[in-house]
């Protein structure tokens, strides 16, 4: 099988690429080349901007692909781009979409690709519903070839995942906890929330490749593990060795003093989102996640401390984080 990832450069596109290559798909990657350390070996890689539509069609015009994968595609004028390159020049087509674009607030916890997507309080979300009708308009009318995946928080050992973290520097937060400042927990931390570990989605990702059955489907691929968000942070404490000092703050306030964290809060984290996977297992039978998060993370945390030069702390972060809290504390 002949596959081309846009992008797969990222934390959940690097386990994809892996595992893909180890059950024998010849892979190419398009990127710019901009972060060879992530591109995994016996990966082809065409160098090319998916951004610069002329040239990456003349890059692209020798090639054919069973399966074309875009994994940052986050608009409808990207999405439109791809259609112009692919409509009949892939077998399948697969939209990494989010599972942030289902209804927020939710009418019920329990979250199924029927659930309706709407979002308004990110415009990130709102934008992957827009390339989701796109692509499924295109399917309905022309047969586009297109599968539809929406991640919910997914990590590897190159991130420490929280609902306050800095995403530059994922160190941050744990050096947070080891300097015993507080850490904020949104709302009163029992929430439901999952999260999933990069290699537990390839998994079901690479299932879904090649797959005929899954053209005009939509599949979220997330963990069955459930946990509230204060067993998230303790678990996370748990790892970096220190008990964090957990301070409760209504999402609203944090979204209020700290406008950046309005569509990850109340677009996303605020509620309880937990999976149905049948359906995944269904189209993917050999699909099970098994990295519990507290392993997970316990490995995230050793990889961390393993290559120090990366433990870099978001010091521009952590104010925002002492500011919220001294603006909560001050209206206590």
């Amino acid at each position: 099988m002949k596959v081309l990832f846009i992008g797969g450069t990222g934390i959940i596109s690097e386990a994809v690429s892996k595992l893909a290559i180890e059950k024998g798909v010849e892979l190419y990657l398009l990127n710019r080349g901009n972060r060879p350390l992530y591109i995994p070996e016996g990966a082809k890689v065409i160098n090319g901007d998916i951004r610069d539509y002329k040239s990456v069609k003349a890059v692209l015009k020798p090639y054919s692909f069973d399966v074309v994968v875009d994994w940052i595609a986050f608009t409808p004028e990207h999405v439109r781009t791809d259609l112009e390159l692919f409509a009949g020049n892939a077998g399948q087509y697969i939209f990494i979409s989010s599972a942030s674009a289902y209804q927020k607030p939710p009418t019920d916890y329990i979250i199924t690709e029927s659930t309706p997507l709407a979002n308004p309080f990110w415009q990130y979300s709102r934008d992957k519903i827009a390339c989701e009708d796109m692509l499924m308009a295109e399917y309905r009318s022309n047969g586009f070839p297109v599968t539809i995946v929406r991640p919910s928080l997914t990590y590897g050992l190159q991130m420490i995942p929280a609902a306050l973290n800095s995403w530059q520097k994922p160190w941050s937060i744990i050096d947070r906890i080891q300097r015993g400042k507080k850490i904020i927990v949104h709302g009163d931390g029992t929430s439901l929330w999952t999260i999933t570990h990069n290699t537990d989605f390839a998994k079901g990702f690479t299932g879904l490749m090649g797959n005929s059955l899954a053209i005009g489907h939509a599949f979220h691929i997330t963990s069955d593990e459930v946990l509230t968000w204060n067993m998230i942070y303790e678990l996370i404490g748990k790892a970096a060795g220190v008990k964090p000092d957990i301070i409760h703050i209504a999402s609203d306030f944090i979204s209020k003093v700290h406008p950046e964290s309005l569509g990850s809060l109340l677009g996303d984290k605020a509620e309880s989102a937990v999976f149905d996977n049948s359906k995944i297992k269904r189209f993917v039978p050999d699909f099970k996640a098994v990295v519990s998060f507290e392993s997970g993370i316990k490995k995230s945390v050793e990889w961390f401390l393993k290559h120090p030069e990366l433990c870099a702390v978001d010091t521009v972060w952590d104010a925002e984080m002492d500011m919220i809290i001294d603006k909560y504390c001050a209206g206590v």
